[in-house]
């Protein structure tokens, strides 16, 4: 199940810089992740500063 990005998310763009697939863009308001391309490898959940990033 692909990762998704609550409202807790402070916009600060760590997360996109780690995805390897690039599945993560700025969306309104806060970070979103493309499901068809997010690949589960955990490695945005890892760096999110405000824990806002969990599995769906």
């Amino acid at each position: 199940m692909a990762y998704v990005i609550s409202d807790a998310c402070l916009s600060c763009g760590t997360c996109e810089g780690e995805c390897p697939v690039g599945a993560i863009s700025q969306g309104d308001g806060k970070y979103e992740i493309n499901a068809d391309l997010c690949l589960e490898c955990g490695s945005c959940e890892a760096a999110c500063p405000a824990g806002a990033i969990s599995q769906g």
